[in-house]
């Protein structure tokens, strides 16, 4: 076992553990830490504790000290900086007419270097704007290509929730959504309705997906034939309510047809492990651009 911090650098960052040392550091404090790029700021979000070898990447980085009122400064400037360098990339970038959207900027703590985040569909020759900057801002420029997910979670916004963006409040990483998963959940394949503000399919898809998959578990799928328990009646099932496990089977009654409604416990079908979900060819084509 050996004693560890987890530090954040950003909010809805990966947390990376550090050595305490003999520093007495509580949970919420601001820490000046040692990385690969250099001495870093970040926010404790794990008090001193005890981990497992086998979770930790040697070497360890150590914390350099419990940050100061001066490294709280140094870090507001440091922000108001990042501000100040978007728009005269923005500018270098239009001179040059690359095809490339400017996201975001991020200066390490110690100045040793600028990171400019871009979007972009194919690959961007960006030597000769690394050399533009570099005269302006007399430090090492680091390009950064991102995708729309991230270009989500590093700009933020509102959902149509109406709440902040899940990616930028509390996700570390992105989990892998399908369209299946809306499926599953019976949502509107309507891609207005289930993709986020980056255009691809929204992560909370992934919130509830087990919750759906146990309670499907228990429901015969749309189309299959199933037994009445009480009548020994047959009929096929048209529609589910997963959440109230309600299905809605039309039996023949006489030269009739009828639409009844029963529990899962009422009926008799082949149960399967997991329900078969698939999508029809126009469903596939609709939606192949959101995952």
């Amino acid at each position: 076992m050996v004693k560890v911090i987890g530090v954040r650098f950003r909010e809805a960052g990966k947390a990376y553990f550090f050595a305490p040392g003999d520093l007495d550091v509580k949970r919420d404090q601001h820490v000046i830490v040692e990385t690969a790029r250099g001495l870093e700021y970040g926010t404790v979000v794990l008090g001193v504790t005890e981990v497992d070898e086998s979770r930790v990447i040697q070497p360890l980085k150590s914390v350099v000290r419990i940050a100061t009122k001066e490294d709280d400064k140094r870090e507001e400037t440091n922000r108001i900086k990042e501000q100040e360098a978007l728009p005269i990339c923005r500018e270098k970038i239009e001179k040059r007419n690359l095809p490339m959207k400017l996201i975001n900027a991020e200066y390490t703590f110690d100045n040793s270097k600028i990171l400019f985040y871009y979007f972009s569909d194919g690959r961007v020759d960006f030597r000769e704007l690394v050399k533009d900057l570099a005269s302006v801002f007399h430090t090492r420029i680091e390009m950064r290509q991102v995708g729309v997910r991230d270009e989500a979670k590093l700009r933020g916004g509102i959902g149509i929730c109406g709440r902040p963006l899940c990616c930028h409040s509390y996700m570390a990483d992105f989990s892998p959504v399908s369209i299946k998963m809306a499926k599953e959940q019976n949502l509107s394949l309507n891609a207005t309705k289930i993709s986020g503000v980056c255009g691809r399919l929204m992560c909370c898809l992934k919130n509830e997906q087990e919750t759906y998959e146990e309670l499907n578990r228990n429901l015969p799928n749309v189309g299959d034939e199933v037994t009445i328990v009480n009548g020994n009646k047959k009929g096929v099932v048209s529609s589910i309510n997963v959440l109230r496990q309600i299905v809605k089977v039309i039996v023949d009654e006489g030269d009739e047809k009828q639409m009844e409604e029963y529990k899962p416990d009422e009926l008799r079908f082949k149960r399967r492990k997991n329900r078969k979900i698939e999508l029809t060819e126009e469903e596939k084509k609709a939606m192949a651009e959101l995952e």
